[in-house]
Order: structure tokens, then sequence, then C-alpha cells
């Protein structure tokens, strides 16, 4: 069903109008352009296409756009540069 679904990414207000049941990772990538966050097996499993919400690591592949309403994404393309951090070391 096509739904508005709000959220927070990278730490400024997001909206999208799309079918709810729509994944999260095809959202980041073709909706709002964010590309670092990657396909990779389309099953969860390899991590590729993980991000943050709500501070729990998750495989945006597997989680439909409807269970973001609200939420807190975290992208790749908010971690630090020059830091260290990378997506499997959260930064304090």
């Amino acid at each position: 069903m096509q739904r508005t679904i709000s959220f927070t990414l990278n730490g400024k207000p997001a909206s999208v109008t799309t079918d709810d049941e729509r994944m999260l990772l095809w959202v980041l990538r073709s909706d709002l352009g964010l590309t670092g966050t990657k396909f990779g097996c389309g099953e969860a499993l390899c991590g590729a296409c993980t991000v943050v919400v709500d501070q729990q690591a998750v495989r945006s592949c597997s989680v439909p756009i409807k269970d973001i309403a609200g939420k807190r994404v975290v992208t790749i393309e908010a971690w630090p540069t020059g830091t260290g951090f990378t997506p499997s070391r959260k930064p304090s």
C-alpha cells in the first residue's frame, strides 16, 4: 500500500511516499540517492546492506520501509571520515 513514511535519516528529518512493503535498501538507494549501502546477497546474510536503526545494526535488504516509521536510521554516508570507524565499529 502506498504510504508516506517519516523517519530521521543521518540526523535529518526524511519522508518518502512509496509502497510500505518496499525494502529499506531500495528506498535508500533508488529514492534517496544514498548508494553507500550496497546490495549483496538479498537474503540478509552478507552484511553489505547493513545500516543502523535506533542504534541497532540491521540488514536493510530485509526491512520493509513501514518498519522504519518514526525511527532513526544511520547509513555509511554519515560515518565520520578519517577516524578509523567502519560500519562494524560503533562510535561512542
